[in-house]
């Protein structure tokens, strides 16, 4: 089947990577061959200490990234994409996104840059006898729960960016379990959440007066 066929059909994958420097986008069959791309450069920013981004940018980059994609698309193979068979979002690894049950942002966007989770990260590697990273997430939530930040009693939801941004565009509050090791500790036989880690987690939350 011809390139066109393939596209007018929507027999094609879209992937879109959001790096730390450049959101690209690439659009294959399903043999992973490249059949267009795209990109948007962008860069994070340090605010009160803190590496971030703003939501209205990653929303901005990914319509940008997509709109050079699409361009393309039609110069090469004169069609426009209407329809894909399969989409899938990748970003930087861990970080902390929380919004509250009707999905405001109630802090500042933390990315893999930061390592202000010292205590968090400490004080959960002793709770689960696990490796916890500074950057993973579960840090920069327990972190914000140490300092008692006034918007965790707020919190619905907490993503990555990838997570994030497939919520956004799906409706959909779930992760691959790739990302989701650098959320929290994947119990790798169930391919799921570490069960008697996150009852842990629970406990310890509790006891600090936070409610999942």
């Amino acid at each position: 089947m011809e390139k066109r066929q393939l596209i007018e059909q929507g027999k094609t994958a879209l992937g879109i990577e959001f790096g730390s420097t450049r959101i690209k986008g690439v659009l294959t069959d399903y043999d992973g061959n490249v059949l267009a791309s795209g990109s948007h450069e962008w860069e994070n920013s340090l605010v009160d200490g803190v590496w971030t981004y703003s939501l209205d940018e990653v929303e901005a980059g990914l319509k940008s990234c997509y709109s050079d994609l699409r361009k393309d698309v039609e110069d090469k193979y004169g069609v426009t994409p209407e329809t894909f068979g399969a989409i899938g979002i990748s970003a930087m690894m861990h970080g902390y996104i929380a919004l509250d049950e009707n999905d405001e942002q109630l802090a500042i966007f933390q990315t893999w840059r930061n390592t202000n989770t010292s205590e968090a990260a400490d004080e959960l590697t002793e709770l689960f006898d696990f490796n916890i990273p500074l950057r993973w997430s579960v840090a920069h939530l327990y972190q914000r729960i140490l300092d008692k930040e006034e918007h965790v009693g707020r919190i619905a939801s907490v993503f990555t960016l990838a997570a994030y941004v497939h919520y956004r565009m799906t409706g959909c509050k779930v992760i691959g379990i790739g990302d989701g090791s650098g959320m929290f500790p994947i119990d790798s036989e169930a391919l799921d959440y570490d069960e008697d880690m996150v009852r842990k987690f629970d406990a310890l939350t509790s006891s600090k007066g936070f409610k999942k």
